[in-house]
């Protein structure tokens, strides 16, 4: 895990055209999406997609992410994050901020982890730090196999989007969370640090998985 230092970020909405502060405190942060070896390895079984064990996981949903935190963090003998009840929209689940366990970033950690102290719209050109659509051949690639940004992450732009915390905006769309970063299919637009994408918490799909974060 990645120390992250505190700091500050603004977020920013291009639909609404609104922006908002928040105050990022010191945490860690995987330096590449969950592979499917590691999410296979704690939650076992398979998932659709390619077989590579080095590629992201994907093909799973926000629910799924929230459950394999919690199986690490039990695994480990860390203090579980989440606490899950019935509701299959996800909305009464609890997130723990204390807790030493695994969990999702929160959308104002992950752009601030990917932004890495920089202004710019990546922290990087985009064929050397990401696999988009004009290079990636239409698949999900080896996780770490392009330059990482200032702070030793790697694939925070491109090859998957990855799942947050955060709600979108629930007066407006309910229970959708939120996902950043671009993926394999997508075009430059889609893979810049403030990119914001947002679906249901059972949403499923080809070039969307997660990455891990940890209280410091």
């Amino acid at each position: 895990m990645v120390e992250i230092p505190a700091g500050e970020i603004v977020l920013r909405d291009e639909g609404t055209k609104t922006h908002w502060t928040v105050e990022v405190g010191a945490f860690r942060m995987a330096p590449h999406p969950v592979t499917r070896e590691q999410y296979h390895a704690v939650i076992g079984g398979g998932t659709t997609g390619p077989s590579r064990s080095r590629t992201p996981v994907t093909e799973v949903s926000w629910m799924d992410a929230v459950r394999f935190c919690n199986r690490l963090s039990a695994a480990t003998g860390l203090q579980p994050c989440y606490s899950m009840g019935e509701d299959p929209d996800g909305q009464d689940t609890v997130c723990e901020w204390e807790a030493d366990g695994y969990r999702l970033s929160s959308e104002a950690e992950w752009e601030y982890a990917c932004r890495a102290g920089t202004s710019a719209v990546r922290y990087g050109e985009l064929d050397e730090i990401a696999w988009y659509r004009g290079n990636s051949g239409g698949e999900v690639h080896d996780v770490g196999t392009k330059a990482p940004n200032a702070w030793g992450l790697h694939d925070m732009i491109g090859n998957v989007w990855e799942w947050c915390w955060d709600v979108y905006d629930p007066s407006v769309y309910g229970p959708y969370r939120v996902f950043r970063g671009g993926g394999a299919h997508d075009r430059p637009r889609g893979c810049r640090a403030s990119c914001r994408r947002k679906s249901h918490p059972s949403f499923r799909i080809d070039d969307l998985g997660f990455r891990l974060a940890r209280l410091r």
